[in-house]
């Protein structure tokens, strides 16, 4: 699976690389692939590209705080979740997001 992401917390600064550094170990431990863009008092960094957002799977935002760009992922699945919970069990989440692209495909097929 691919997944691209936005990490963002209040004051932009430990809780928003902690949630990425989380959801990327748990990512890659469970076999995909994910970039992590984050946002916050020194604006974007590591922005995602239009051919990293068209290729993913799906989208995780783990904001505390209202992102810029959302329109980016305008027709993918996203979810929106705390920072907060991110950090307490992004093993947890990954699980979530395959669960739910399964279902989706399983629908389509």
């Amino acid at each position: 699976m691919k997944i691209v992401g936005i990490a963002a917390c209040t004051a932009g600064i430990a809780h928003t690389y902690i949630a990425k550094e989380k959801l990327i170990k748990a990512a890659q431990q469970a076999g995909h692939e994910i970039c992590m863009e984050t946002q916050g008092t020194i604006g974007r960094q590591d922005e995602l590209s239009a051919e990293k957002i068209n290729e993913a799977d799906v989208v995780i935002i783990a904001a505390d705080v209202k992102v810029s760009g959302k329109e980016r992922f305008e027709g993918k699945k996203i979810i929106e979740i705390p920072t907060e919970i991110v950090i307490r069990a992004p093993k947890k989440l990954i699980k979530r997001v395959e669960n739910l692209i399964d279902e989706a495909n399983q629908v389509q097929s």
